[in-house]
């Protein structure tokens, strides 16, 4: 795949550059709560307006249904790239219709546009080819050339993620560069040993990457809501905590697995629960018990990882060489239930190890806790598209930008 060096060294000066951005940033009530995602497209954006380019941006925002949609405009997301660069940011009021190309066209060698959310187009994420190839070829009309620097998106079938890169020159920006060489050295040539924490709501979605890891990994610490499942298929009570009773065949086959194969698989010991779930909006204190895990009240639901487990997990990551941490020990958002990923976030902190943090609620734990993301060996901006990835699966945003 070409890098945006490459692109540099032919020389951008005056070119229409179509960049791919995943501005898909959280919103509350119209405000961004974690520009991560804008800041990690930034290189490429100041390296394109740089040298000269006409630079468009586009991205997608939220699941409108293939038509505008004020809750998720990108006009917030425009209005902050234009304060990290420290120049204004045009913003188009349309995808492909008069406004954005008047913008477009109104664009003078070094400065940017941000065109409104892809999503307000129905031929962005259909899944009939001719309808996607419509929406690309009228994209495809604002530019020259095509960068693709979304990650975040690069797992997905969408028109300016898979059928734009064909009908332009189009090359790899420094997000995606620096994704794909992270990755690999989760996957090809990985330094031992190997440890890998996964947490989050659903079992169900980590399924196919455990499968994967269980031939890779040395040691797989599980957290979150997800863990319930499986002490529920260790014979736990779990009371009311999330359990997702149609994968516990699928997690105890598993966990044989791992035990034949010499992977270790940490689960909780113990949990802080309640009767009820935390009201994240006005952070109300919870007042949480600490249960051992295999001692849960019938009438209560584990809301995070105990004190115990969080010793045990940072023990556990300690000589690790290689760490990949994806999903939150438990529900972060609310302090009385942060500490069990504050403990894995400091533990990677304090690893000498190579160490990844892979997107999504992870990578916003990170930020929302405090810690210094320079810590992190890697703060991936894709959570699905890393996970894919592991998973062994060909990325269509990937594919599309190979030669």
């Amino acid at each position: 795949m070409k890098t945006i060096d490459e692109l540099l060294a032919e020389g951008v000066d005056g070119r229409r550059v179509f960049v791919r951005a995943d501005l898909n940033v959280p919103l509350a009530e119209g405000r961004i709560t974690d520009d991560g995602r804008i800041r990690a497209v930034l290189p490429t954006v100041k390296a394109l307006a740089e040298a000269g380019a006409k630079v468009v941006v586009a991205s997608h925002l939220g699941r409108p249904k293939g038509a505008p949609d004020p809750a998720f405009t990108l006009r917030p997301a425009a209005d902050r790239l234009g304060e990290l660069l420290g120049a204004p940011v045009a913003f188009a009021e349309d995808t492909v219709g008069p406004s954005a190309q008047e913008t477009v066209n109104g664009l003078g060698a070094g400065q940017v546009a941000v065109i409104e959310n892809l999503r307000f187009n129905a031929g962005e994420t259909s899944k009939d080819d001719a309808e996607r190839g419509g929406f690309a070829d009228s994209l495809a009309a604002l530019a020259d050339v095509y960068v693709g620097d979304g990650f975040g998106a690069v797992h997905r079938k969408h028109a300016s993620v898979y059928d734009l890169p064909a009908r332009l020159p189009h090359y790899a920006g420094y997000l995606i560069a620096a994704e794909v060489e992270v990755l690999k050295k989760l996957t090809d040539d990985v330094a031992r040993p190997y440890a890998v924490v996964l947490g989050g709501a659903k079992v169900s979605d980590k399924l196919a990457v455990i499968d994967r890891l269980l031939g890779k990994a040395d040691r797989i610490l599980i957290g979150g809501g997800m863990a319930f499942t499986f002490l529920k298929a260790k014979g736990y009570e779990v009371g009311t905590s999330l359990l997702q009773e149609d994968q516990l065949g699928t997690v105890t086959e598993y966990m044989e697995r791992a035990e034949k194969s010499g992977v270790e698989i940490v689960l909780p010991v113990d949990a802080l629960v309640t009767p009820q779930f935390p009201d994240l909006r006005t952070k109300a204190p919870a007042n949480p018990d600490t249960v051992d895990a295999d001692a849960m009240p019938a009438d209560q639901a584990g809301m995070d990882i105990g004190p115990r487990s969080g010793e045990l997990y940072a023990e556990k990551l300690a000589d690790a060489a290689t760490v990949f941490w994806n999903g939150p020990m438990g529900v972060f958002e609310h302090p009385d239930f942060a500490q069990g990923t504050r403990a894995v976030a400091q533990a990677l902190t304090e690893s000498k190890g190579f160490t990844v943090v892979g997107g999504g609620d992870s990578a916003a734990a990170v930020r929302t806790l405090g810690f210094d993301e320079n810590a992190f060996g890697h703060i991936s901006t894709g959570g699905g598209a890393s996970l894919e990835y592991l998973e062994g699966k060909t990325l269509p945003g990937l594919a599309a930008l190979e030669d």
